[in-house]
Order: C-alpha cells, then sequence, then structure tokens
C-alpha cells in the first residue's frame, strides 16, 4: 500500500504536469460563452471600474473647503452604495450563492479541507454582515453623519484587519490548498468513487465545487475592494496601489484556477447513472421492470412434440423451434398452461420428478422441479399449490418417453416482450431540452422516456419547467401500429440490444432518444440540436440530427457480446450491481439459470430508476449499458453524459482602468 506522503507527492506532480501543460490547448478548447460565475466575476470587475473611477474624481479637484469636501464625498458614498447594493443584494446575494456544505461533502475527507472550512463559512457570515450594512445605509445616507462614518471605519477594520475574519489570508489559502496543493485533483480522483453518494457526475462535482469556491472568493475580494473605497472616501490615504495589487492577485489566482480545473474536468468522467437501491426497496414498476415468459423453463413429453405420436428419438432432438403438436392422453401436459409458440433448448433430466407449479398470478411457470435422481431446478422450499409427480413411461419395451426440461418462446398475454421504438423527445420548439432518461412499462411495452426542462443562459435550466415526456398509450392491438417500425418484438431470433455511449458535437445538447433496428440488434439513437451557450437558446431547433453508432459484429472495430453464464435473478445479488459492460457492445436477453432458478426469469432486467444529476443540467449524451455482478442476470440501465463546462472556464480579461479614464460625478441628488 502507498504511504499517505507518496499518495501526495503524486498529486502534486500530477497538478504541477497540469499546471505546466501551457496555455493553447486550453485555449484551443474555448467554447463561445462563459460559466455562470466566470460571468459573474466579469460584471463585478466592470462594477468595480465604475466605483474607482467615482473614488478617484476626488483627487481632480484641490484647494476646496470643508463644507465642499463633505458634500462631494456624500455624493461618492450614495454612488458606492448603490453600486455595491445592487451588487450584494441582486447579483450575488441569492440563496444558491450562501454556503451549503453539501457542496463541499466531497472534501470531507482531506485534512487540508478543515484547516480551510470554517474560514470559508467566517467569509459568508462576514458578506452576509456587509450586505446588511449596505441595505441598512442605502438612500438613507444623510449630508455629514459621525454614525456612518464610524460604522464604515468598523467595517473596513474587521474586512482588512480583523483576525478572526483573516480575509486576505482565505483568498491566499484557498488558491494553496485547491490550487498549488491540487485539492481540486485529489476531489476529482475521489468523485469517481462516489457517484452513488452525490447524484451527480464526477465532472458536476469539481464544476459546483468551483462555482462555491469562486463566489466565497469575490465575496472576501469585493468587500476588500469597497474597504479600501470607503477609506479613500474619507481621505484615510490613497490606497490605489493597494487595490490594484490586490486586483492583480485575485486575477492571477483565478487564472491559475481556471487552468487548474478546465484540465482536470477534462480527465474527470461526465456519465451519471443510478446506483442499485437497497435490496428491500426493489419495487417492480419503480426500481426495475421485466420482460416476461420470452424464453421460460418447460416442461414437456416428446411424445407431444411431434406430428408421428412417437418416441422414437431423445430429448436433444427436440432442440430448433418445435411446437406441442398434441397433449397425449391429457397427462402433465393438461394439468399445465400450453406452450403455444416454439420450443427450444431440450434436456434430458431424470425420468420421473416432482414439479411444484406457481401461482396462476405469477410469470413463473413453476416455483421449482424436483427430479428422482435428487437434481432440483429452483429453490425448493414450502409449496402452496402442492407438488405434482411426473413420470416418463416406457412404450412397448423399446422407447422410452422422456420429460424433457425445454424453453418455451410463447408471445401470448403473459409475456411482456415489447420495446418501444417510437421517439421521446423535447419539446425543441419551445427551447427546452433532455435533463434525464428512465425506463417505464406502458400496456406491456417497455418505453425508454425522457425528462425536459428549459434552457437558460450559461448552462442552467429552469428547475420550475421539469417535467416527464409521457410514454405513448399505444398497445401492440391499436389500429395502425406496426411491430418493427412501432414496437420491436424479442423473440428466440431477435434479442440483443446494443450497449453504446452516445455524445454529441461540441455546441450541442442533448434533446431525445429513440430505438431503431440495425440488422436484428435493438439500437440506440439520440437526438442533438445545436444552443448558444451565452444566451440560452436553441438554434435552429427544427433542424436536430439523429445520431447513433453503426457499428456491428462485421465491423472493423467489432461489437462484441457482454455473456451472461448461468445467471440467477438479479434482484437475489448479494452486493449491488457494479457496470462489466463498455461501449460497442451488445446483450442477449436470455432465461435464468436452469439449476438456481429453473429457468423461470427472463434476464436482465432493466433498471427503471430515474437518471436524472440531482442538479439539473444540460447533457450532452446518452448510453446503455450492463451492470450486475458474477451469475447474476444484472440490470440494461441508462446514463447520461453531463454537458462539458469546462471549456466555458474562461480566464478573466483584465478590467483593470487606466490611469487617464475619467467620469464627471452625478450632481447631488
Amino acid at each position: 500500500m502507498r504511504s499517505v506522503d507518496s499518495v501526495s507527492a503524486v498529486v502534486a506532480a500530477m497538478t504541477a504536469l497540469i499546471l505546466l501543460a501551457g496555455s493553447p490547448t486550453w485555449a484551443a478548447r474555448k467554447l463561445k460563452g462563459s460559466t455562470d460565475v466566470d460571468a459573474l466575476r466579469h460584471h463585478y470587475f466592470e462594477l468595480e471600474n465604475r466605483a474607482w473611477t467615482i473614488v478617484n474624481q476626488a483627487d481632480k479637484v484641490e484647494n476646496q473647503k470643508e463644507e465642499d469636501r463633505a458634500l462631494q464625498r456624500n455624493i461618492v458614498l450614495r454612488e458606492l452604495i448603490d453600486i455595491y447594493a445592487d451588487f450584494a443584494s441582486n447579483d450575488i446575494g441569492g440563496p444558491e450563492n450562501t454556503y451549503d456544505e453539501d457542496q463541499y461533502l466531497i472534501l470531507r475527507r482531506f485534512y487540508e479541507w478543515q484547516l480551510l472550512e470554517q474560514d470559508l463559512i467566517n467569509v459568508h457570515k462576514l458578506f452576509d454582515a456587509f450586505r446588511q450594512f449596505i441595505m441598512r445605509n442605502r438612500n438613507q445616507l444623510p449630508a455629514d453623519d459621525a454614525d456612518f462614518q464610524l460604522a464604515s471605519m468598523d467595517i473596513t477594520d474587521t474586512v482588512l484587519s480583523d483576525p478572526h475574519f483573516p480575509v486576505n489570508a482565505t483568498l491566499e489559502q484557498i488558491d494553496t490548498i485547491m490550487v498549488r496543493q491540487g485539492l481540486y485533483y485529489k476531489a476529482q480522483l475521489e468523485a469517481k468513487s462516489t457517484i452513488c453518494s452525490f447524484g451527480v457526475s464526477a465532472q458536476q462535482v469539481l464544476y459546483q465545487l468551483y462555482n462555491a469556491i469562486s463566489i466565497t472568493e469575490l465575496k472576501g475580494y469585493s468587500m476588500m475592494q469597497f474597504s479600501w473605497m470607503l477609506l479613500k472616501a474619507y481621505g484615510k490615504g490613497n490606497f490605489t496601489a493597494e487595490s490594484r495589487l490586490m486586483r492583480r492577485r485575485f486575477e492571477d489566482r483565478t487564472s491559475r484556477t481556471q487552468q487548474l480545473l478546465q484540465r482536470v474536468m477534462q480527465q474527470a468522467s461526465r456519465d451519471y447513472w443510478r446506483c442499485d437501491p437497497e435490496r428491500n426497496q426493489q419495487k417492480e414498476g419503480e426500481t426495475f421492470l421485466q420482460i416476461t415468459r420470452l424464453l421460460q423453463g418447460y416442461v414437456e413429453n416428446e411424445v407431444d412434440m411431434n406430428t408421428e405420436n412417437t418416441c422414437k428419438e431423445n430429448c436433444a432432438h427436440y432442440s430448433w423451434g418445435v411446437k406441442q403438436e398434441q397433449c397425449y392422453k391429457d397427462l402433465y401436459c393438461s394439468k399445465q398452461p400450453k406452450c403455444s409458440g416454439r420450443i427450444y433448448n431440450c434436456e434430458y433430466m431424470d425420468s420421473d420428478m416432482w414439479i411444484c407449479p406457481s401461482a396462476t398470478s405469477s410469470n413463473r411457470r413453476y416455483e421449482y422441479i424436483e427430479y428422482e435422481n435428487g437434481v432440483i431446478l429452483g429453490q425448493k422450499g414450502h409449496c402452496p399449490r402442492g407438488t405434482t409427480k411426473v413420470d416418463s413411461w416406457w412404450r412397448w419395451l423399446f422407447w422410452h418417453c422422456s420429460y424433457c426440461m425445454c424453453l418455451c418462446d410463447d408471445a401470448g398475454p403473459r409475456s411482456d416482450r415489447y420495446i418501444n421504438m417510437r421517439e421521446s423527445v423535447s419539446d425543441v420548439m419551445n427551447n427546452k431540452i433532455v435533463t434525464g432518461m428512465r425506463f417505464v412499462k406502458k400496456n406491456r411495452i417497455i418505453h425508454l422516456i425522457v425528462q425536459q426542462g428549459t434552457l437558460l443562459p450559461r448552462g442552467l435550466i429552469d428547475n420550475t419547467t421539469l417535467e416527464w415526456v409521457e410514454a405513448e398509450g399505444y398497445n401492440i392491438l391499436s389500429p395502425n401500429v406496426r411491430n418493427g417500425q412501432d414496437y420491436h418484438t424479442l423473440n428466440h431470433d431477435n434479442r440483443i440490444l446494443d450497449l453504446d455511449d452516445l455524445e454529441v458535437q461540441p455546441s450541442y445538447v442533448l434533446t431525445g432518444v429513440r430505438f431503431r433496428l440495425l440488422g436484428n440488434h435493438l439500437n440506440m439513437e439520440i437526438r442533438m440540436t445545436e444552443m448558444d451557450f451565452g444566451t440560452g437558446k436553441l438554434v435552429d431547433p427544427d433542424k436536430s440530427i439523429w445520431i447513433g453508432s453503426d457499428k456491428t459484429e462485421h465491423s472493423e472495430e467489432k461489437r462484441t457480446e457482454v455473456k451472461l453464464d448461468r445467471p440467477h435473478v438479479p434482484l437475489l445479488t448479494p452486493s449491488k450491481s457494479i457496470p462489466d459492460s463498455e461501449s460497442n457492445q451488445f446483450i442477449r436477453f436470455r432465461e435464468s439459470d436452469r439449476g438456481m432458478d429453473a429457468a423461470q426469469t427472463t434476464v436482465p432486467f432493466f433498471d427503471a430508476q430515474p437518471v436524472v444529476p440531482a442538479k439539473p443540467i444540460p447533457l450532452a449524451g446518452a448510453g446503455l449499458f450492463h451492470k450486475g455482478r458474477p451469475k447474476f442476470g444484472g440490470f440494461i440501465a441508462p446514463k447520461v453524459l453531463t454537458y462539458d463546462f469546462g471549456p466555458h472556464v474562461q480566464p478573466p480579461a483584465s478590467q483593470i482602468p487606466p490611469e487617464s479614464e475619467e467620469r464627471q460625478l452625478p450632481r447631488q441628488r
């Protein structure tokens, strides 16, 4: 096992490599539009420039009388209070910008974070007091108020000098711990294994962390700049040099953070999927769905599987799609539901057996089968309906009429084996995009449906508009509904599902999903629509594009199979499922293991949990994968690919006003 020091050394080395990688690659990955917090920082710089221009006007006038200086100072203070009141209450004062410990949970295990966390909390508390001070005095500032001056000096002293609220030291410490000591990189490594804990992709964890810390930094920095402005307005010094130095250091820290963050985000996974719920919380229709009676264990005598009414062959002879042709002398065939479809893969186990039939309401035919030789198929237990003795027999001493254990492929009313092929799309004409997916079953048909929400500027989603696009209410007998076009029917020869990760092009977002047939493979496609990140508007929504993977087993990059080896029922696995497939694979629906389950269950199941990140954001792709454990059937599960915000993390353009910049003082109100 590596020591803590060696792990820290690796992290430090990786961080250094990331920072030294240079800016050309970074610049090449930029996309139009900056993130919300970067835009807020840029907006604040503009306000700061305006505020300093006003404060610096006092230096332009010489030989003023005291009463004129007081009047001018009052005008300056009014302007400063107005500028910072708007910023503190409207721009950065919303509930989404308060300290939320949940955004930092991923850092709790790191000692460095424990050193930093309380100082960050103190910055937020101090900013709340700062905002109250500004709002209390807005529009109430008298021409000459000694109490206001005393309160102003008190808050500047707290912001700039109070050891209990070390704002400047906290900003430096954030840079040291998060960037120079590589805590962003450590968080990225930690996020790989915490998808079940946070409900977002690993990259989302980093992006939310960046937003939260950037807000803290901006709150601290803006309070310090305001304090310098107050001190200069009251004639306590010039403080221009201090302000410029602080601005330059803030920009340098931000630039270092953004360069590191974008590269770390590039390494971080954007996949989001759902982990299994606790075993006692699994509920059909809510957490999982299943195909029923696709290929199911079925006991039949060979005499009933040929038209000659003979027993000349053996069980293995009846393996390629035979039918039950009759029910000889109303033996056991008359005591169980008939297989009205095709029969496959028959096997001789033993002559005589006891069969425990399932309840008539069950999707199973049998609970278990116990052969006279001691072999048991399924899990033997109490048999509510009582066991039935079933014996093979000899005919004329030459032919043995054996009962065979086969697979029944019967598309009857008890078999839910249909997959919807109609598209599920967002309302792009009303600027709605896909924010999540899930599997649902309606009228015996399994649908992959999407959640939609209205896109806002800079990659935000209007949470009040989130809604699921309902599955269409048709059934397989509805007029003008066709197999192979509206839905796909699974059977012995057509039961393959492709597993792919599909990603949209840069500057596009996910707006729909659907299934198609690629040969005899059910294959997923996604729809992508271009967006303007800055304005939050979809571009030419009527020109959305469908994309998918056309790779097959015969392609140059061959599609490979995920094989299920003697799979048991997925719900019985002792531990939670883990992903065990890759993109460009496929899986066959099949029967469960004969020994463990008497081949009564179709596997894999479908994971029906909603795949929606805890903080809805645009999606850049979607996919299907298999998750499970060895010797269990597992689940087909959807995954989403969260939008890559990395290219929108923009370094702040320098907004320091030139020395010659002037602005006329506003007239007194």
